[in-house]
């Protein structure tokens, strides 16, 4: 039998951005995993404040040059990669200079949030999904870390229902003390609505578009849930429960990947999580 497929979207990983809970578990938890004889592929953004020269990252033409469109507007899609040696791993950055070419990450100068942060969680999900596509690589597991993938449980289970590539895949959702403030723009629910995903699978988010209940929405479309900071919003983690969502409760990485190894296997055997 050939080896579970996990498929790791993440937000940010070390050594390319500096170490946070977030960045630290993306980059050791894939590791930790292929060791355990999982096959495994890395996602993260492309933003501008990542040394692209000291950091070896380079073009892959053969998977750039499509275009997404958010909000009527066409966005070219940039696929990078760079390799971290140690850990025998590669990490994919999608990349947009619309999105992505900017000096920091989530927030400018004056720590003001972007206000196209939305749209950036959207290119990036789509862009993850339409790479893993354009590979052929057909993943059992796909784990979100930070809250810019929570749209993936969502576009996994709707607009890419049918795909091959994802028909079959189980979503798990990490949760974070990685709040952001600014709820999203009121459009960005028309934003979402690409062919699979109506108005009707959006109700988590219908009064207000706010950490906490994006949160809510990923839960909605996610085979399991994984608390991954000590402190996460309760009332998430309560909803998950209420849901029947199976839950693997806090404990710090090095000491959980037996347990993270474990789980996804019982996501993947348990064919009645599909939503």
């Amino acid at each position: 039998m050939s080896a579970t497929r996990v498929l790791y979207i993440s937000q940010e990983i070390t050594p390319y951005l500096p170490e946070t809970e977030l960045s630290t578990t993306s980059r050791y938890l894939p590791q930790a995993i292929q060791e355990k004889g999982k096959e495994i592929r890395t996602f993260m953004p492309k933003f501008g404040s990542i040394n692209e020269r000291r950091n070896q990252l380079h073009e892959v033409i053969r998977l750039s040059g499509m275009n997404l469109i958010i909000d009527d507007t066409d966005h070219p899609l940039i696929i990078k990669v760079a390799s971290i040696q140690s850990a025998r791993m590669q990490v994919y950055f999608i990349d947009n200079e619309d999105y992505f070419q900017r000096k920091n990450t989530i927030k400018d100068d004056n720590q003001n949030e972007y206000p196209d942060n939305d749209e950036r969680s959207i290119f990036y999900v789509r862009g993850v999904l339409e790479t893993v596509k354009k590979l052929k690589w057909v993943p059992d597991i796909i784990h979100c870390q930070g809250w810019m993938t929570a749209l993936t449980p969502l576009y996994i289970k709707k607009a890419y229902a049918e795909d091959p590539c994802f028909r079959n895949s189980k979503i798990v959702y990490s949760l974070y003390n990685d709040e952001f403030q600014s709820p999203f723009n009121e459009n960005f629910r028309e934003k979402l609505l690409l062919g699979g995903i109506s108005e009707d699978h959006l109700q988590s988010i219908k009064d207000e578009i706010s950490h906490t209940t994006l949160s809510k929405l990923a839960v909605d479309f996610s085979d399991g849930i994984i608390q991954s900071s000590e402190k996460v919003n309760e009332s998430v983690i309560q909803y998950a429960q209420s849901n029947n969502k199976p839950v693997l409760n806090y404990s710090p990485v090095e000491n959980n990947i037996d347990a993270l190894n474990e789980f996804y296997d019982s996501i993947w055997d348990n064919e009645s999580t599909g939503i």
